[in-house]
């Protein structure tokens, strides 16, 4: 028998991240530089869940707030990680979203946005794992 104690609960930030498809491009979105984490950093879509609110509504939620297209998003997740935020542990749910009308209407949480490759996007972007999600959706 195997008894575990637990002096300290951890929790987790959930998080959800839409890699748009476009004519064989991801759509990148670069952080702000007043972003009080990642700052200047090379990301997909992506958001906080809010309490009571569930993934793929957060997920459709954040593209209306952050570029403003109009996508079909896959209500299956392609995959999910864990990662940190402000030192803070987080899982990411990431959904695919296919890019259906509109231009990029950016926030002010992003300052610049580009159609990348899945190989420009991992030279961008630091985030390995998000970057590992690029290339599945392409693979």
């Amino acid at each position: 028998m195997v008894s575990v104690t637990v002096s300290e609960t951890t929790y987790y930030v959930v998080a959800v991240a839409a890699i748009i498809v476009r004519e064989g491009r991801v759509l990148a979105m670069r952080r702000a530089a007043h972003k009080d984490a990642g700052a200047g950093l090379w990301e997909t879509l992506s958001g906080r869940v809010d309490e009571g609110e569930e993934p793929l509504a957060t997920v459709k939620r954040e593209i209306v707030e952050e570029c403003a297209l109009t996508v079909h998003v896959d209500p299956r997740p392609l995959t999910a990680y864990s990662a940190q935020r402000a030192g803070k542990p987080m899982i990411v749910i990431v959904y695919r979203a296919d890019y259906v009308a509109g231009e990029v209407v950016r926030s002010d949480e992003h300052d610049d946005h580009a159609w990348l490759t899945p190989d420009e996007f991992a030279e961008r972007s630091g985030l390995t794992k998000l970057a590992d999600a690029v290339h599945r959706v392409f693979a």
